[in-house]
């Protein structure tokens, strides 16, 4: 077992760390694939790397067996060190059942874990059935908290949760789960710097101190970044707004722009101070290790 992210924030001022998803197929030649992204990923020497599933909680028992396989199984010679961090939502989830999923994830030797509510169908209402336990992420970390084995992160949104765009009240939420018993957050993907200083500003202004991580997403497909977005409510600025209409029926320039563009926004960002930084993958290391490299990451 190689440690928990808060030890790493109380001993190193700069991180670097990525997420990835399973594959859609569960087939062994799938898993080999995201195998091999991994490997190529922890060679850039990631502080830590997530594992999320899809969207109602598909892909839960893959996204277990990478994470385990980040911890344990890789290349310990040449990537020793590397620590994951499992996702969990507690949508679909009774109390009982995390505390099943909690003995789980410490048996494979994973010690750290995202927090997240995750999303609630349509057709449901709180509470109802599986949904009867956990409302709100805050309530899922309060029991990761108690069981007392994990180092806990959770989500911080520069520009309001999609079923609250208040961003004061944004803010009040970050310090409920703090309350809980979150140990750092890692922001949802922006485009415009400015939403996370200004963030950031109202986070220190309120007197809470904890990492809060902003998270890169590199635009490398126009259609999938529109639904990506279409899904978080993130802004797009109006020069990256051009620029994906410019290059939508051209994936080569469309790439090397968004490559440019993940660069510039953290070159900005460590300008400011930013040190610590986590890279949405989208299970693209070839694109993730040009990004690190000319943004001097590592």
């Amino acid at each position: 077992m190689t440690g928990k992210i808060c030890d790493i924030f109380r001993t190193k001022n700069d991180s670097v760390s990525f997420e990835v998803y399973p594959p859609k197929k569960g087939q062994k030649k799938q898993f080999e694939i995201i195998k091999k992204t991994i490997n190529h990923l922890t060679d850039l020497q990631p502080d830590f790397i997530s594992v999320t599933y899809g969207p109602g909680g598909t892909n839960k028992g893959k996204a277990v067996e990478i994470s385990e396989y980040i911890e344990n199984k890789h290349d310990i010679e040449r990537h020793k060190g590397t620590i994951a961090l499992a996702h969990l939502t507690a949508v679909g989830y009774t109390e009982s059942d995390i505390s099943d999923i909690l003995d789980k994830l410490n048996s494979k030797g994973v010690q750290n874990i995202l927090a997240l509510r995750g999303d609630i169908p349509q057709d449901v209402s709180f509470p109802y059935g599986a949904w009867c336990d956990f409302e709100y992420a805050k309530d899922l970390i309060s029991v990761i908290k108690r069981d007392g084995r994990f180092c806990i992160g959770a989500a911080a949104y520069p520009e309001g949760h999609q079923d609250c765009k208040d961003l004061k009240m944004s803010v009040e939420h970050l310090k409920v789960k703090v309350e809980a018993g979150a140990d750092f957050f890692i922001t949802q993907l922006f485009f415009d710097n400015t939403a996370y200083f200004r963030f950031l500003d109202m986070i220190e202004s309120c007197g809470m101190n904890m990492p809060v991580i902003p998270g890169i997403m590199p635009v490398l497909k126009a259609s999938q970044i529109r639904k990506i977005v279409s899904l978080s409510g993130a802004t797009i600025p109006d020069e990256l707004n051009e620029k994906i209409d410019l290059y939508k029926d051209n994936p080569k320039d469309m790439e090397k722009f968004g490559i440019d563009y993940s660069v510039k926004q953290i070159d900005e960002l460590k300008r400011n101070g930013i040190k610590r930084f986590h890279l949405y993958t989208m299970n693209r290391w070839e694109q993730m290790n040009e990004i690190v490299k000319l943004s001097g990451l590592r």
